[in-house]
């Protein structure tokens, strides 16, 4: 009897709250959406990083050194 007045009622109210909150209809596209301009944001910055005069400069020196290098 207690179980019917109390438990059910819980139950019920607890899968509808379940229901709104697990309710993702609809925000794949919104998820792509921000993931596409997440991953066009940090190219561009990487991008930025990468062609800035000290990042050249550095890969440019480290690459020179390793080909003269003299092994022996």
């Amino acid at each position: 009897m207690l179980d019917r007045i109390f438990h059910r009622p819980m139950t019920r109210a607890g899968a509808a709250v379940t229901r709104l909150v697990a309710d993702d209809t609809g925000m794949s596209t919104a998820e792509y959406a921000i993931g596409t301009i997440a991953a066009a944001a940090f190219g561009a910055v990487l991008y930025t990083v990468v062609s800035g005069d000290n990042v050249v400069n550095a890969l440019t020196g480290i690459i020179g050194r390793a080909l003269n290098t003299s092994v022996g």
